[in-house]
């Protein structure tokens, strides 16, 4: 084991007991005390399941966990625990994976527009790997970071004409002259980074993406860089209804990256999923704090409602669900129904046009797929929502055997298997029950 984590970090549940059930037990010790602060319930179990997944999907790519999409204690443990690296874009966000113990060497320094004073620290505490995609970032790293190691970011959008003012990276045609003057200044470039973004990655667009990288990779080389490593970003599905599954994103990617980069030829391949991980392992308790009826403008049509949410939670992602721990009677028709977060927020608009019974202050609703950009970086003092964390006694099992920990004396009937094999039993037979079952409101 690594010792990043060990069962002090969350809560281990038998098997049959899931984390539905830990939520239920949690809400019911709310309630009673009379505690109405909205809460996470975090599956590590789920985590583990995908990484597992992830590595027999694409075996040829090693993921790198972008800090933003979730800093939060358990999943950075657990992560570092499996042997993830981690993409950080800013200081605080270095300093938080290093806090554990998470080498230099597992850390990309990921961002495309980096302060000075933030690549001058990450110099301070040894990670060197960096990107750059314009001649005034690789200007300041050349001054504040002779030791970096530049991965050159290549404009790869599956819909360039969309906003093309925001879009990061270079064009193929503009990598030669960046190259060159990367050369000039004596900086080390290693490799090619793209990013095609979790709003627009299709099968046809990663294929051309890595055609353009093999491109810039001959380009550099030709300048007698070592180019070594693919950065391939991120963009992977987090949920099973997501339109491009996982699989066959994975099975496109695959024979792209063995057409243009094939094994054996000494590329690294490296990737930052995030959503991918974290999507479908948090769930969401917020109470109803306040509600207004609103009648509807057109005469005769059914009133709706208002409920401000107590959640501290800044941002909803769209299309979440909410479900019914309880089927709602028939006889309380459903009203349409808007939410609102906290109040004073800029942005406090999370749903409208909602199908809800009427809902009183104090009513819990329960949010799924809620682990992406859900849970930010706050000022010290600024409220969070508590996180609980649990794990299958099975997935712990797995998380051990995957590092080679010898079975325990009762595990004996499992020793026919290697460590990594029974890893991946496991991890199939994590997939074939949902942890989560459907969520709601109470």
């Amino acid at each position: 084991m690594n010792g990043y984590l060990n069962e002090s970090n969350f809560m281990m549940v038998e098997e049959g007991f899931t984390t539905r059930d830990l939520l239920e037990n949690l809400l019911v010790e709310l309630c009673q005390e009379g505690d109405q602060q909205a809460f996470f319930v975090a599956d590590l179990g789920d985590i583990v399941k995908k990484h597992l997944q992830f590595l027999k999907a694409l075996p040829r790519v090693k993921p790198f966990f972008p800090v933003k999409c979730n800093g939060s204690d358990g999943v950075i443990r657990l992560l570092a625990e499996l042997g993830t690296g981690f993409a950080c874009t800013n200081k605080a966000e270095i300093a938080r994976v290093q806090s554990i113990g998470v080498p230099p060497d597992k850390i990309f320094y990921s961002s495309p527009c980096k302060q000075v004073a933030h690549i001058k620290y990450a110099a301070s505490h040894g990670v060197q790997l960096m990107t750059f995609d314009n001649e005034v970032e690789l200007s300041k790293v050349a001054r504040s970071h002779p030791r970096a190691r530049m991965l050159l970011g290549i404009a790869a959008d599956s819909n360039p004409s969309a906003h093309p003012s925001m879009m990061f990276g270079t064009t193929l045609k503009s990598c030669r002259h960046l190259l060159e003057t990367a050369k000039e200044q004596a900086v080390e470039v290693v490799g090619i980074s793209f990013h095609l973004g979790s709003r627009g990655l299709e099968p046809q667009a990663f294929a051309q993406a890595v055609a353009a990288a093999q491109l810039a990779f001959d380009m550099g080389t030709e300048l007698g860089f070592q180019m070594h490593l693919l950065d391939i970003g991120g963009g992977f599905p987090g949920t099973e209804d997501t339109r491009a599954r996982f699989k066959e994103m994975a099975a496109v990617m695959n024979s792209a990256l063995d057409l243009y980069f094939p094994e054996g030829h000494g590329v690294e391949i490296v990737a930052r999923p995030g959503r991918y991980y974290v999507t479908s392992a948090f769930t969401l308790a917020a109470t109803i704090t306040a509600r207004e009826e609103v009648p509807m403008e057109q005469p005769g049509s059914e009133s709706g409602w208002d409920g401000h949410c107590g959640s501290g939670i800044s941002s909803f992602p769209n299309g979440c669900s909410i479900f019914s721990l309880q089927r709602p009677c028939p006889d309380h028709p459903s009203h349409s129904s808007s939410l609102r977060g906290p109040l004073g927020h800029a942005d406090d608009r999370l749903a409208d046009g909602l199908d809800l019974p009427q809902l009183q202050t104090g009513d819990w609703l329960i949010f799924e797929d809620m682990g992406a950009y859900t849970i930010t970086t706050s000022p010290p003092g600024a409220p969070q929502p508590h996180i609980t964390y649990a794990m299958s006694r099975m997935a712990w099992k797995a998380v051990q055997l995957f590092l080679g920990k010898p079975p325990q004396p009762e595990d004996d009937h499992e020793s026919i298997c290697t460590p990594l094999s029974c890893g991946w039993e496991m991890a199939e037979s994590l997939c074939v029950t949902p942890v989560f079952a459907p969520a709601g409101i109470i």
